[in-house]
């Protein structure tokens, strides 16, 4: 990480905030024993654990269970704000070993509320275990309606070489059967080890890697709309508004001004009861 690493299993506080504003970085694999709320309140982050990867533009946290390998980077300057928790301060745990999601205006004010309270703090503040306890008990109700935006890692190297291959080439020319060679498969091959090893398609894992990419290009300083979409292997502005508009729920154009407004995303579409207990499973 940037600045100096703190031991943030050994702070004598059960729970604090650490803040930092580094240029673009990469942290490595490694594990807490505690509870994470990690948050870019400027920036977009790149976030790893063992089978998925998601982008946290502003306005997005996400949530990471203790003992949960992870990998966090940036390719630009950022503003860290990441909460630890011990377990015992967490009643109701969110989900699974890492929920992605939007954070409500309540939510984004105590992250930033609570940047007074460093690993230094004293243990026994009254005030701050009553804030981290109060914030601790809304996690689960924050984290209810995940946000979908994510890619698959690869379990095997063959499908790493392929997704390696995609992810650099996204700006074009990028195809199956370059990517099929690059993996050492045969196109149908690959394809088939995409559904099985990874649950989706390769042309699928291809456009959600274009969208993931336009988002962070769109969260820069100084981010153009026509260029993001040409940068992301698009020769169509119309063609790249439709895909980022059906992906997002925003237009490009609405998604940048927002972002560098500082504003919370718009309410997701209402899905049906079904969609519901499929995404929140």
């Amino acid at each position: 990480m940037p600045r100096p690493l703190v031991d943030v299993d050994a702070v004598p506080a059960s729970a604090f905030c650490l803040t930092d504003d580094p240029a673009a970085f990469s942290s490595g694999w490694h594990t807490h024993r505690r509870h994470q709320l990690l948050y870019a309140a400027r920036g977009a982050l790149h976030l790893e654990v063992a089978h998925a990867q998601w982008l946290l533009p502003p306005q997005r946290a996400a949530w990471l269970a203790g003992g949960t390998r992870h990998r966090v980077s940036a390719t630009q300057p950022v503003t860290l704000c990441t909460v630890y928790l011990e377990p015992s301060h967490v009643p109701v745990a969110p989900e699974g070993e890492c929920r992605v999601f939007v954070l409500p205006p309540l939510a984004r004010e105590m992250l930033l509320y609570s940047t007074r309270w460093g690993p230094e703090r004293a243990p026994r503040d009254r005030v701050a275990e009553s804030f981290f306890s109060a914030l601790a008990h809304l996690l689960a109700e924050w984290a209810a309606e995940p946000r979908e935006w994510k890619l698959p890692r690869a379990r095997t190297p063959e499908l790493e070489r392929a997704m390696t291959y995609t992810l650099t080439r996204l700006a074009g020319p990028v195809t199956l059967a370059g990517a099929a060679k690059a993996a050492g498969l045969s196109q149908r091959t690959l394809s088939r080890r995409f559904e099985e090893e990874a649950g989706t398609s390769w042309r699928r894992f291809l456009h959600d890697a274009r969208m993931l990419r336009a988002m962070e290009l769109l969260a820069e300083d100084g981010a153009r709309v026509t260029q993001t979409a040409y940068a992301v292997g698009f020769e169509s502005l119309a063609a790249f508004t439709h895909a980022f508009t059906s992906f997002t729920g925003e237009r490009p154009r609405d998604f940048r001004q927002r972002i560098t407004r500082g504003e919370t995303p718009p309410p997701r579409a209402t899905r049906t009861p079904t969609t519901r207990r499929r995404r929140a499973g």
